[in-house]
């Protein structure tokens, strides 16, 4: 079990744990303490959906297989489609936080760099290895910890952490920010997928979903009270507020510290991010859902380029017009409407494989509706806007080949 909560707190606890808090601060508050919980009140109930499923279906693919078995090609397609639209954010998201933290003053150079730079790496068919993935992880713990200890012990005059009061911007706000906190929470699902990795699954897989969750909840609510006793209202104003938390602690000597675990975090994160959209973006074209030269393999380095440079492309794309809270928004977007696909996929299986009540999986479909019609609006705009187009895309492919054949 140890080992699995090891993976999932390595999913958790990353670079999102540096980007969320400036725009869910901006949106709620203090109030982001509420959104942190509900954000992850629903990653749990999408974690038992997900379990369930996996042990029906041990296939890759995630959702958008679980869909395509339980309800259909439609819902499996949209589960798919929303998945790589909202990686793709992610990726965005990801070189901007490298670049906010690495090349403060040259962040859209910089974060295009990155992408290119790790889109080669990519291409010759190098990924993150089991060893550079612990020591990212190390990294970005001691980071964080370092981060926690300057903020809570280190302040001379910290801004009281419940600044006007934590309702004070309103429901709304806290449920905005629990969609854009969501984002953080977004590779807490690899517990959920382990059911031929570990021993006694249908045991193991349930505690260590709930105790990888509990710890990554503690962190994030660490972070979140350093952040806001340390720069209270004034932190939604910082591109890279865990490096201005120590500045503003006194122990400015150590913002390198900072500077480095979040640039090596962004990086490991884009790096697997780019790798695994194109995969993804591999299976929908071999199913026929997305166009068939998305397929093709490198024969040497058994890599998708084309999948991959056209990844890449987009994110390039989405970097030079989006901010850091959009880019957040609209990921965050995609990943809860893949999750409500894994909801609903759940709740439709037989109770002789149910391992967890129906209203659970009730109470993650309900949420990840609300944490998605209550994102910033630009985001929510995007996203139905880009999912509509994916529709309408396998729309008119269905309807060509009907009246061919």
């Amino acid at each position: 079990m140890s080992d699995a909560v090891a993976i999932g707190l390595g999913s958790m606890i990353g670079a999102g744990a540096f980007a969320v808090w400036q725009p869910a601060i901006s949106s709620a508050g203090s109030g982001v303490l509420i959104g942190l919980v509900l954000a992850a009140a629903v990653a749990f109930c999408n974690a038992t959906s997900t379990a369930q499923l996996a042990a029906v279906h041990p296939v890759a693919g995630g959702a958008y297989a679980y869909g395509n078995a339980e309800l259909g090609a439609w819902w499996g397609y949209l589960a798919g489609w929303s998945f790589v639209i909202g990686k793709t954010a992610s990726c965005a998201a990801m070189a901007m936080v490298f670049a906010a933290y690495a090349a403060p003053g040259f962040e859209r150079p910089a974060a295009i760099a990155a992408v290119i730079a790790l889109t080669i790496v990519n291409l010759v068919g190098v990924t993150r290895t089991a060893l550079a993935t612990k020591i990212i992880v190390v990294l970005v713990l001691a980071s964080l910890a370092f981060v926690g200890t300057a903020g809570l012990i280190s302040a001379d005059e910290p801004a009281r952490i419940l600044g006007d009061g934590i309702l004070a911007h309103g429901g709304y706000g806290i449920l905005q920010s629990a969609g854009l906190i969501f984002f953080a929470f977004a590779g807490y699902a690899r517990i959920a997928t382990m059911g031929e990795e570990v021993r006694d699954p249908e045991a193991t897989i349930p505690r260590a979903i709930v105790a990888a969750l509990a710890v990554a909840v503690v962190v994030y609510a660490v972070l979140a009270l350093t952040v806001l006793r340390a720069m209270g209202a004034d932190a939604w104003l910082s591109e890279a507020p865990l490096s201005d938390v120590v500045e503003a602690s006194g122990w400015a000597w150590g913002v390198p510290i900072v500077r480095v675990g979040a640039a090596c975090a962004a990086l490991g994160a884009l790096l697997a991010l780019i790798a695994g959209v194109g995969r993804t973006a591999v299976a929908m074209a071999r199913g026929g859902d997305l166009p068939g030269w998305a397929a093709r393999i490198h024969e040497a380095s058994r890599v998708p380029r084309r999948a991959q440079v056209a990844v890449a492309v987009v994110v390039i794309g989405i970097l030079l017009f989006v901010d850091l809270r959009g880019a957040i928004g609209f990921s965050s977007f995609g990943v809860l409407v893949y999750y409500l696909v894994a909801n609903l996929a759940a709740l439709r299986q037989r109770s002789s494989v149910r391992r967890y009540p129906r209203w659970l999986q009730v109470a993650g479909a309900g949420g990840c509706l609300i944490l998605a019609a209550t994102l910033p609006w630009q985001s929510l705009v995007a996203g139905v806007a880009v999912i509509s187009v994916g529709v309408a895309i396998r729309g008119v492919r269905l309807l060509v080949e009907r009246r061919a054949v």
